[in-house]
């Protein structure tokens, strides 16, 4: 019986620290569980709060930021305390007794315990931070596409500028303009998690920006070369043929003052040299706009380029006006009553005006009226008493006059109905 006694109290002493063991061995299983439940929380944690990091600056966001410090801290104090309960005790070790066992398994559910608390607390940091990280999200879901604009935007400045070479003009302000924006592009390739999302954005939209000014301004300039060749060469050939009618105004002036008075033609008399004068100016200055435009100054080549045409179009004006001038002279030598009849015609017309509806004409109409028919008699009288050598171009310039107060008047009547 005592043989039988002993041998069954050593086998229970056994078996309990058999069981023992059994129980830390599952705490230390529970707890390591835990640990990488909690640091599977953790990371995706830490995920969630580098989004916010990246794309929020308001104080909510640093509200949160500060928490999960805190947090974060607490997890690392019980990831150390878990890591510390393992290694305090082998529980494989044929050695182990009944009270280190009971002590692991007290120390491991402590630290699993502390674990799962830990991460329950992170679920909560989580839940309240859903609404600046869907925000958040949305902000970075922007970043990939305005950066690939940016990108897509000095792509095609580059290829714009390189077309410009290619074309043979000089583009060392835009390729300047573009190398500024080197530095920008290594930010943009850094990333929204180094600078930020709104920094990043912002870079991004000011990169788009300006690269889009310079392949404007280079796809311009071929284009704009050429549209100034075209007009140097259109000028010339205007040069060309103003020089080709100003021969013909020698021939006008000499045959006026043959067969006309000195009043009909003085004022011409410097039509020749001002013509002159005019196409060599012109000839200086497309030769200065020939030259901006191989120096690609392209507002001076535009400007020297509408001071020819200015001149171009003064003097042409003034060579048809002599040619004109002997035109008028011609016609009304031939038969002055004709303008007469043309001037009275007017008078008339603005008379019959003048009196519809009315038993006497408005003194603000009859008054000049009445003088450019006394105007007119007087222009026909000097002109029938002038002689051999009638001064047309005063006879002509008087019927102007009247038929201007004749429309003058109408314009008058027609604006009080």
């Amino acid at each position: 019986m005592r043989v039988a006694g002993g041998g069954g109290g050593r086998g229970g002493w056994w078996r309990r620290s058999e069981n023992l063991r059994e129980e830390a061995k599952a705490a230390r299983d529970a707890a390591q569980q835990a640990f990488y439940e909690l640091d599977s929380a953790q990371r995706e944690a830490e995920l969630a709060v580098e989004t916010v990091r990246a794309a929020e600056d308001g104080p909510a966001a640093r509200q949160a930021l500060a928490d999960y410090q805190q947090i974060s801290a607490r997890v690392d104090e019980a990831s150390v305390g878990y890591l510390a309960a393992l290694d305090a005790h082998d529980l494989d070790a044929e050695e182990l007794d009944a009270g280190t066992a009971a002590r692991a398994r007290q120390e491991l559910e402590q630290a699993q315990r502390r674990l799962t608390a830990e991460q329950t607390e992170l679920g909560r940091f989580l839940e309240r931070l859903q609404p600046l990280l869907q925000h958040a999200e949305s902000q970075l879901i922007r970043v990939t596409p305005a950066v690939e604009k940016a990108k897509r935007a000095l792509l095609g400045a580059t290829t714009a500028l390189e077309a410009v070479r290619a074309a043979g003009l000089r583009a060392d302000d835009l390729a300047a303009h573009l190398a500024e924006l080197a530095p920008e592009l290594t930010r943009l390739n850094e990333g929204a998690a180094r600078h930020g999302v709104a920094a990043t954005l912002r870079r991004a939209e000011d990169v788009a920006q300006r690269a889009d000014v310079i392949r404007t301004s280079a796809e311009q300039r071929p284009e704009k070369a050429r549209e100034i060749d075209r007009r140097v060469a259109s000028l010339r050939t205007r040069i060309e043929a103003l020089e080709t009618r100003a021969g013909t105004v020698e021939p006008v002036l000499s045959e006026l003052r043959r067969r006309f008075s000195t009043a009909c033609w003085q004022d011409l008399q410097r039509v020749p040299a001002q013509t002159a004068e005019a196409v060599r100016t012109a000839q200086q200055k497309l030769n200065e706009a020939a030259r901006a435009r191989d120096e690609q100054r392209w507002a001076d080549a535009t400007g020297a380029i509408g001071t020819v045409r200015a001149l171009l179009e003064t003097a042409d004006g003034s060579v048809a006006v002599v040619h004109e001038r002997l035109r008028q002279l011609n016609e009304v030598a031939v038969n002055p009553q004709q303008e007469i009849e043309r001037t009275r015609f007017a008078l008339r017309d603005a008379q019959r005006l003048a009196m519809a509806g009315r038993k006497a004409p408005d003194p603000r109409h009859a008054g000049p009226l009445d003088a450019a028919v006394t105007r007119l008699d007087g222009a026909v009288e000097r002109l029938e008493a002038s002689g051999r050598h009638p001064d047309y171009w005063l006879f002509l310039t008087e019927m102007a006059g009247v038929r201007e107060t004749a429309a003058q008047v109408v314009a008058m009547i027609r604006g009080s109905h």
